[in-house]
């Protein structure tokens, strides 16, 4: 007896629950980071982002906010006819607008403090407040005179109470860091709260560096990056094809943060309504991911990938597309394929089977989920596969295809008659699917 199909919206939001399930148990007891400016606030997006903040301190995520206050203090230097200076690309904080950092800190944080207290309202999590600690955890040195320049009561992170925090974090507080810090003498700083976000993860070694920026990174042609290695960040940063100047500064620090051991940050557009949800429960995300490993790597497959193996290509297999695969069949042949795999997800894969006696391999079961298709991971996949051919002393590398004819070509394969494949090969040629044989010359 066939089972009912849940209906669309509700299917649709158990298909989200289960691909969710897997970063819900990985993030438990994990350490984030996320710093945003007082534009949150002052666009009343605080309220939705409360309650994000709250989920994800109900799932057990060990959550440090860093915010910061420039359009607060802004306002409030605009009321007393004063404006912030700049120099060498930093602000210069004098005595009066010393006065109105504090002011608009303070009250910030007060409005933060209030509005994570209200728990996540028309929801079971109605009442279920956040238990917020803010203090001195951050450590302040005066920039002092650059270039000719005293900077004043404009400050550095000088170090950060990394044991405080954890104390905090154990008892299932939520940690909350102002851009103003005091120095050993009793001074405050005024600070960037970007800065204070990026010298926290590092001394937490935080799992996630989480920035919520007025932009999207993009591509020349205006597409969003959705990942970055560091080299890949530096080239960005360094290329023809410039950021804008706030966007370049939160790519540098989050750089910085995964330079020193912080292992993923995330640049996010704080305009996107849910979106860290959206970037932190969905494989893709919505923003940017800088990582100091490979967010996808290509390895050999092992037994365990068979099940993922099989939801791959069995599309393809119901379409004619692909030669049927048994589970058993995998099995004896698992050594053969190589896949490449997406936050622990197999989104392509590939197979060499091997006739060393004629030197001959051949490139069988090439295949992108649909949406990673376009991207390049199929050159990607190809080139890794040759490269290994070569490796294993292989002369000639050739396909059986029905549909791809066309891709191979352009990569340099040629038609051949199927007498010229190694004698094993030809004798399970399948004359009903009558595919046509294309062969390459290796160097």
């Amino acid at each position: 007896m066939s089972k009912k199909k849940t209906p669309g919206p509700a299917q649709n939001f158990v298909h989200w629950f289960r691909h969710a399930a897997p970063y819900i148990n990985a993030f438990r007891g994990r350490t984030f980071v996320i710093t945003f400016g007082g534009e949150v606030l002052l666009d009343a997006q605080f309220a939705s982002l409360a309650h994000d903040l709250a989920l994800l301190n109900s799932l057990g995520v060990k959550l440090v906010l860093v915010h910061g206050a420039r359009p607060q203090i802004e306002q409030r230097l605009k009321l007393r006819g004063a404006s912030m200076r700049y120099a060498n690309g930093l602000r210069i904080t004098d005595d009066e607008a010393l006065v109105c950092v504090k002011d608009a800190v303070g009250s910030v944080r007060v409005e933060i403090e209030a509005l994570l207290s209200m728990g996540v309202v028309n929801s079971p999590m109605h009442g279920a407040r956040i238990r917020v600690v803010s203090g001195n955890f951050a450590t302040a040195q005066p920039v002092g005179v650059r270039n000719g320049i005293d900077h004043l009561h404009t400050g550095k992170v000088r170090k950060v109470d990394a044991e405080g925090i954890r104390q905090q974090l154990e008892k299932d507080a939520l940690v909350l860091l102002s851009p103003i810090a005091y120095s050993p003498t009793g001074e405050a700083f005024n600070l960037a709260a970007e800065d204070v976000a990026t010298a926290a993860a590092i001394a937490l070694q935080a799992d996630k560096l989480i920035c919520l920026t007025e932009g999207r990174v993009v591509d020349n042609r205006k597409r969003l990056v959705r990942e970055l290695v560091l080299d890949e960040a530096e080239s960005l940063l360094a290329g023809r094809h410039k950021l804008g100047e706030e966007l370049a500064a939160t790519l540098r620090k989050a750089l910085l943060a995964c330079t020193h051991g912080v292992r993923r940050a995330h640049l996010l557009d704080r305009h996107i309504d849910g979106g860290l949800i959206q970037e932190l429960f969905t494989r893709d995300g919505v923003g940017t991911l800088l990582t100091s490993d490979s967010f996808e790597g290509t390895r050999q497959a092992r037994v365990e990938d068979i099940g993922g193996l099989l939801e791959l290509i069995e599309p393809l297999e119901r379409e004619g597309v692909l030669v049927r695969r048994s589970r058993e069949q995998l099995e004896l042949e698992i050594d053969k394929f190589t896949v490449m795999e997406r936050d622990g997800a197999i989104i392509a894969c590939a197979a060499l089977l091997p006739f060393i006696s004629d030197k001959m391999a051949e490139l069988a079961c090439l295949v992108v989920h649909p949406d990673y298709r376009g991207q390049s991971r199929g050159q990607t996949l190809y080139t890794y596969m040759e490269r290994r051919a070569r490796q294993l002393g292989v002369k000639k590398i050739f396909v059986l295809t029905t549909q791809t004819a066309h891709w191979f070509r352009e990569r340099g394969f040629r038609a051949i008659d199927i007498k010229s494949l190694p004698m094993k090969r030809r004798e399970l040629y399948n004359y009903n699917r009558n595919s046509k044989v294309y062969c390459k010359l290796l160097d």
